[in-house]
């Protein structure tokens, strides 16, 4: 899928999502969905994206696989460049503070993340770069 196709898909998720207080778009390819909104690293303006996550305890995860092409996904430099977001899961707005798993936790994860989608499988065989599994904390 082309880049601008992704974006489009996920702007048309977004608006659902949001209209529909998260009863729409909650769930997709039989997993769970969230809304993350970040602060653009360079326009400093808000940017939101409908993510699958995995819960860990109390903590959300998503994972910043962007179809398992060789750069990673904007949402994710942004929360590189400034860790504190919002997320919106159904009709739950909450602030998170994000930090990419380290090896230890993405071991553990990462079967977790096959069992949800077998998808991401077939992501990281495409690029070089680890996908990075991301830990969203409530705050």
């Amino acid at each position: 899928m082309r880049d601008s196709t992704a974006k489009h898909l996920s702007t048309l998720h977004t608006l659902i999502y949001k209209a529909s207080r998260g009863h729409v778009g909650k769930r997709l390819v039989a997993n769970d969905m969230l809304l993350l909104s970040t602060t653009g690293r360079k326009t400093r303006t808000t940017h939101t994206v409908p993510l699958l996550y995995l819960r860990d305890g109390d903590d959300y995860v998503v994972i910043a696989s962007w179809g398992g092409r060789d750069h990673h996904p904007h949402w994710y430099l942004n929360l590189l460049a400034e860790p504190v977001a919002t997320v919106q899961v159904r009709r739950q707005r909450f602030r998170v503070s994000a930090e990419t798993a380290n090896s230890d936790r993405r071991n553990l994860l990462w079967p977790r993340v096959l069992d949800a989608y077998d998808g991401y499988r077939a992501y990281q065989a495409k690029t070089s770069r680890e996908i990075p599994l991301v830990i969203l904390t409530a705050v």
